[in-house]
């Protein structure tokens, strides 16, 4: 199963930039995974933050198919350990979906129509963080759950 991480914006940190594609190149040796980069919304700073998730959003599902698994990294989805998001991995990998995508919001999350779609909800936190850091904190906790499932040392190192 092909594991999609997909983000709203360009990384505008260098750091973070190069933390992100420390772990995606990581990733690879566990996964079939990429990273899709939904580019901004033209002019969207001349939306209110309703109308700019209402088109982000659309920007999101255009690029679904009916057989993605949708987890969308938000604030009210559910807290896991790093134990527990591995064995849910597991389970998602087992389940009939061609693909997991894992999805970041903008700033101001997501429309009620992505809500509606999504399969689950997952937080990193009961904290919030900017939708760009959260890119890099996932991807560590992906190459975490991998090494838990293949009973590597990375978790306890």
């Amino acid at each position: 199963m092909k594991t999609t991480f997909s983000y709203i914006g360009k990384t505008a940190d260098k750091y973070l930039e190069e933390g992100c594609s420390i772990y995606e190149r990581r990733l690879k040796h566990y996964l079939s995974y990429e990273t899709v980069l939904i580019p901004d919304i033209k002019n969207g700073g001349k939306l209110d933050a309703e109308q700019l998730k209402i088109k982000e959003g659309e920007q999101i599902l255009q690029r679904l198919k009916n057989d993605d698994c949708l987890i969308l990294l938000d604030e009210r989805g559910k807290v896991y350990t790093s134990e527990q998001f591995a064995a849910n991995m597991d389970q998602w990998f087992q389940a009939p979906y061609k693909r997991l995508v894992f999805q970041v919001g903008g700033a101001f999350g997501f429309s009620e129509a992505v809500y509606q779609r999504a399969n689950y909800k997952l937080s990193l936190s009961a904290m919030t963080f900017s939708h760009q850091m959260i890119r890099l904190f996932f991807l560590e906790q992906l190459y975490r759950a991998m090494t838990i499932l293949r009973n590597e040392p990375y978790h306890n190192s």
